[in-house]
């Protein structure tokens, strides 16, 4: 079960960057920006400024893996959702 990865230019804080991620991981982020009514460029932006030392790719996987475990656990308060 492969997925091909993309690669796409996003502008961050005023400069070009390209960020390579799986299919199944841009269609996540759309889903969570249009949630959050704002782009998908805003919501890189937000997980680039909260990211640390993290590469960029890695840290948007965390954060739509996170994302998804935090809806997963509201969605069932009595499954406990472990690492």
């Amino acid at each position: 079960m492969g997925f091909a990865v993309v690669k796409r230019s996003v502008s961050i804080a005023g400069h070009r960057t390209s960020i390579s991620l799986e299919d199944p991981f841009w269609a996540s982020l759309r889903e969570i920006a249009e949630r959050d009514r704002m782009s998908v460029q805003a919501l890189i932006g937000r997980i680039d400024a909260e990211r640390g030392d993290q590469n960029l790719s890695s840290a948007i996987r965390v954060f739509v893996l996170t994302d998804l475990r935090q809806r997963l656990e509201t969605a069932s308060p009595d499954r406990a959702v472990s690492a």
